[in-house]
């Protein structure tokens, strides 16, 4: 009887591992698959709804006990009455669609901002809006040219679009801003930096005093102007200043294109503007939080978020969060040795 208790629960033991084999086998097999496909899904959340369940909830809690069966009666009325309204409605309303933008040195949103501007065209009707909630403290001149011109593609199709900047939109980023029809921004948003800056450090003296040569060849009299190795001349120097200055005129001519009431020489000085100063000289139209411009505008219009989100691997999402653990790690450190500033005695 022990024996066969014995070969029995062995069997068990063989056959679940079996089972469990075929099961993580299968698991891997389908996240393969769906790795190896289309990776990125729509995010669209209204933001009306979220509002109005949200106020619901507020004033349930604020309501006495013994009234609250009433109030959830009402909140039932109220969606009977808005759904018996929707249908004697002949046209759907306008909508707001809002997307994200947060810029880097490189602008790497960019692809992200073109795939969603490119789904929007595709159902954008007269009357409706693009809000980009923008935040980005410049970078490559090339990149935020790029991420320019993709907002640009609003303006060709005669779809009428907002800026919102609650924090920074300077340099590349107020490149990318002043596209829109309207640039509504908080109190104390920086904007401006209209200018070009370029920095470069050069080694060729400390290498010269270890007798240490640097040849640097070249076919093209300017294809290398200043260099990090070698011996820097004033050609060179002029060269590379005039470089800056031409790309600091295709700058100003950008903004003045889409900004022709703005007085530019004024401006384009390189300077950084708050909100309320923007506004008065001209680099925005109005003032107030992305919040606010948003929730004003649900008094007429349905307003949604849209976001192209990419599916991350299971590698890459502990990859991200490893990096985010060391991340705070040393926000933590930096906070508190800040703070110590002021918690001495």
């Amino acid at each position: 009887m022990t024996e066969w208790l014995t070969d029995y629960g062995m069997f068990v033991a063989q056959a679940l591992t079996l089972v469990a084999v075929v099961v993580l086998l299968i698991a891997l097999v389908t996240r393969m698959r769906s790795e190896g496909g289309d990776r990125t899904r729509l995010r669209i959340e209204d933001l009306n709804e979220r509002y109005l369940q949200r106020r619901r909830r507020l004033r349930l809690a604020s309501t006495a006990r013994g009234l609250r069966k009433g109030q959830l009666k009402a909140f039932r009325r109220a969606d009977k009455d808005e759904k018996r309204q929707a249908k004697g409605k002949t046209a759907a309303g306008p909508c707001v669609w809002v997307l994200d933008f947060r810029g880097d040195l490189t602008a790497s949103a960019t692809s992200r901002l073109a795939e969603e501007i490119s789904a929007l065209l595709g159902v954008v009707k007269e009357g409706d809006e693009v809000v980009i909630r923008l935040e980005s403290a410049g970078g490559l001149v090339h990149a935020y040219g790029l991420a320019a011109a993709q907002w640009d593609r609003l303006r060709e199709a005669g779809v009428k679009s907002t800026a919102c900047v609650d924090k920074v939109a300077a340099s590349g980023g107020y490149l990318m801003g002043c596209c829109a029809d309207r640039l509504h921004v908080a109190p104390f948003a920086v904007l401006g930096s209209i200018g070009v800056v370029a920095q470069l450090p050069n080694v060729h003296r400390l290498l010269k005093r270890h007798d240490i040569d640097v040849e640097v060849l070249t076919a093209g009299r300017y294809k290398r102007t200043l260099t990090v190795f070698g011996e820097n001349t004033e050609e060179g120097r002029e060269k590379f200043v005039d470089d800056l200055e031409r790309t600091h005129e295709l700058f100003k001519h950008h903004v003045a294109d889409r900004r022709p009431e703005l007085d530019i020489d004024a401006v384009a000085t390189g300077e950084i503007f708050y909100g309320c100063e923007a506004v008065q000289r001209g680099l925005a139209d109005s003032l107030g939080t992305s919040e606010a411009y948003l929730l004003e505008r649900m008094n007429e219009a349905r307003v949604m978020t849209v976001r192209l989100e990419t599916r991350k691997s299971m590698s890459e999402r502990l990859g991200l969060a490893v990096t985010r653990g060391v991340e705070r790690g040393i926000e933590r450190v930096i906070e508190v040795i800040d703070a110590s500033r002021w918690l001495r005695k």
